[in-house]
This record gives structure tokens, C-alpha cells and sequence, in this order.
């Protein structure tokens, strides 16, 4: 434990960073209600838990397929201008969502496909987003920030979800798509006012195939790296694809409709939540590898509780402990993947760690989907937490990776 306290809002100092956040802000709270909408209205359309999984699936499949060449961009663009580009294209799908839901020509077929085209602009974004972070706040802030910009997801998931829920149940999905496709206004509004002094990143003069070939090197030989993001991938794989099963655990389990599904939702964001903050706050006192053991098998433990429920009320307060620790650990991953990093790799390193949180996905909604099709969403559930909890004690057991780079504070097992 490291003596000395944190300011637990310390990198909102930073005048692009209190701009970007503020924009994320904004903008997530509408991609939550969409989370919702959209869930709900594949259910609608389909009454499939198959169909909920496969789009989830086909939202993540494209971040498979291109977010290490996304990784390779984030380090030979101008990471800022690139997330304007990719976040006008992300408005536009949202915004084509919509008018298809509100003209009653909206299918499946028709959401499989802008799910397509919304993973593939992510795909890009995401790592992009990423490196930026360090632009903004320089590495002396980083895990800060990275902790706040989790605090924003998650807080963003309190009330989105929430009031999604609500909206779903009176008026219907078509506004929540709406609401989201006027989010991402916000934040291209505050990326076009950011200060662009330092911003642009030289262009390699290698190939895009020869960076990638470097950053794969480093990620696979380095063993810190190469345990953290196995781990990851199991998480995303077995563990977090959970939350695109609620609308079906909602319903058949917990036997409530839509505003029961967006609380469920709103618990998960209320321990994310408070597991962000923590991290921002005192975070930087322990160990990175411990709180990321520790919260490994907290998470793992709740989804086996929730397993076992009946009842709204004790599912909601099992899924906001396992929503602490899902982001415990994420934020302490992140931070330790970025302070291993050389500099000149970030953007691939990111790039990696997209691939494992989200790559990973389509994976994961498959085989939830599939399990919960044919043996029920608690099965799903239980399968989750014994390999989420089995995975932890393997890879991240005491001495079982090395001690990060001295001068990687905090981060020691």
C-alpha cells in the first residue's frame, strides 16, 4: 500500500480532459438507453434469446476483426480528428436506427445490419479513444483519468438504463435511439473545442503490417501483458456477457418487464459506479495485480449468487456487487497494460486490450445465447462464474506473472 491520498477528480484539471469527459458524458448516456431499447426491441421482434445474443454478437464481431489495425491507426494519426470522423459515423447509424423504428420498417435483418456498421466504426474508435487519454493528462494523471472515465460509463449506466426502461414501457423504443443519436452531437462539439497544440501523432513511415507485427511481439513475449489480457478474454468470453442475457433473465427468471430489465441494468451501473470513484480516490494505495485477483473472484462469486435467484431485489443488489468488481478489475488492467506500454506502442497495446474486452464478445454473447436457449440463463450465469473464477486463480495467482516495470507504482502483486 502507498502512503498518501489522491484527488479523486485530480485529471479534470486538464482542459481537453474536462471537455472530453464532459462529451462522454453526455454521449454514453445515450448509448445506454440504446443498450436497453435495442435489447428489448430484438426480444420484441424475435422473442429469441438467440437473437438477442447474435446481435450483440454482430455489434462485437467487427472490434474482432479490425481493432488491432484500429490499435495500429491510434498510433500514426491524429487521434483526435479520427474520433470526429468516427463518431459523426457512429451518430449516423444511430440515427438511421430510429427513423426505421419509428416508420415501422424496422427488422431484425435491419438491426443485425447496423449493428454490423456500428462495430466497425467502434472497432476504430475504441483504441483510438483509448491512447488519447494519455494525450490529454500525460502519465502522471493517467490512472486518474482512467479511472474517471470509467466513473463516466458507469454513471451514465445509473440513470440510462433507467430511464430507458421507463421510456421503453410509455412511449416505446423509438425515442431512446433518437436521444442516442443526439448524444453524439455533444461530443463532437467538445473534441472540435479541445486546444489541438501536441495533438497530432506523426505517421510511421514503416507499414501498417510491420507495426502490427511489433506490437503482437511485445504483447505475446512480455508475460504481464500476455496474463492480463488472457485473463480479459475470459472475462469477456465467459464472464461479462452476462449483461446481454439480462432482457432474457428479466423476463423468464425474474418474471418482470421492461422497467424491471433497465433496473437491473441501473444496479450493475450503481457498483460500477462506486467502483470507479473508489479507484480514483484511493486506487493508486494498492496493488494493481491484488485488487485485480480480488476482484476477479468477488465478481465471479456474485454471478454464481445471482445464479441462484428468484427475486428482483436480490438479483439487483448481487448484479451491483458484481458490477464493483467488473470494473475494479477492468480499470486496474487498463491502467497496468497502459503504464507497461512503451509510449510508442500504446496505441497497439490498446489495441489488444479492445480486442480481449470486446473482440471477444461475439463469443461470449454466442455461447450465452446458446446456453441460455437451451439450459436457462442461470446455467449461463454459473458457467460464467466457474470459469471467470478458475481463470483468475490460474493466471493472476501470487507469483504466477511477474512484478511490473519498477516505477510502475502501486502495481506490484
Amino acid at each position: 500500500m502507498l502512503p498518501g491520498a489522491q484527488n479523486p477528480f485530480h485529471a479534470l484539471r486538464h482542459r481537453n480532459f474536462r471537455l472530453f469527459s464532459i462529451g462522454q458524458f453526455i454521449s454514453l448516456a445515450g448509448t445506454w438507453m440504446q443498450v436497453v431499447a435495442l435489447g428489448w426491441l430484438v426480444l420484441e421482434l424475435t422473442d429469441s434469446p438467440f437473437y438477442v445474443g447474435l446481435v450483440s454478437t454482430l455489434t462485437s464481431l467487427p472490434i474482432l476483426l479490425f481493432t488491432l489495425w484500429g490499435g495500429v491507426l491510434a498510433d500514426r494519426v491524429h487521434r483526435r480528428r479520427a474520433l470526429i470522423l468516427l463518431q459523426s459515423l457512429m451518430l449516423g447509424d444511430a440515427l438511421a436506427l430510429a427513423l426505421l423504428t419509428v416508420t415501422d420498417h424496422v427488422t431484425v435483418g435491419w438491426v443485425m445490419a447496423l449493428a454490423l456498421v456500428h462495430g466497425t466504426s467502434a472497432a476504430f474508435e475504441v483504441p483510438i479513444r483509448q491512447a488519447f487519454i494519455v494525450e490529454m493528462v500525460g502519465k502522471d494523471d493517467l490512472m486518474n483519468a482512467i479511472a474517471l472515465n470509467s466513473s463516466n460509463f458507469n454513471l451514465t449506466r445509473i440513470f440510462g438504463p433507467a430511464l430507458a426502461g421507463g421510456i421503453v414501457a410509455w412511449i416505446g423504443v423509438a425515442p431512446c435511439f433518437f436521444i442516442n443519436a443526439a448524444s453524439f452531437l455533444a461530443v463532437i462539439a467538445c473534441l472540435l473545442l479541445m486546444d489541438d497544440s501536441g495533438g497530432a501523432v506523426p505517421a510511421s513511415g514503416r507499414s501498417a503490417l510491420s507495426t502490427l507485427r511489433e506490437g503482437t511481439r511485445f504483447v505475446v513475449e512480455t508475460p504481464l501483458p500476455r496474463a492480463l489480457l488472457t485473463l480479459t478474454a475470459l472475462y469477456a468470453i465467459f464472464g461479462f456477457a452476462f449483461i446481454s442475457m439480462l432482457p432474457v433473465f428479466a423476463r423468464d427468471v425474474l418474471h418482470t418487464g421492461a422497467e424491471g430489465y433497465g433496473g437491473l441494468m441501473t444496479a450493475v451501473g450503481v457498483g460500477a459506479s462506486v467502483g470507479a470513484l473508489g479507484m480514483a480516490a484511493i486506487g493508486h494505495r494498492f496493488a494493481r495485480l491484488r485488487i485485480i485477483r480480488s476482484a476477479g473472484m468477488v465478481f465471479a462469486l456474485t454471478l454464481a449468487a445471482t445464479a441462484l435467484v428468484d427475486r428482483w431485489w436480490f438479483a439487483a443488489v448481487a448484479l451491483a456487487v458484481a458490477g464493483c468488481a467488473m470494473i475494479l478489475n477492468n480499470v486496474s488492467t487498463n491502467t497496468q497494460l497502459q503504464m507497461t506500454a512503451p509510449d510508442h506502442l500504446r496505441g497497439r497495446v490498446m489495441g489488444f486490450y479492445s480486442l480481449m474486452v470486446l473482440g471477444m464478445a461475439p463469443f461470449g454473447s454466442l455461447q450465452a445465447g446458446w446456453v441460455s436457449e437451451h439450459l436457462g440463463v442461470p446455467m449461463c450465469l454459473a458457467l460464467g462464474a466457474l470459469v471467470t473464477a478458475a481463470g483468475t486463480l490460474w493466471l493472476v495467482r501470487p507469483g504466477g506473472v511477474p512484478a511490473p516495470p519498477s516505477g510502475a507504482a502501486g502495481a506490484g502483486a
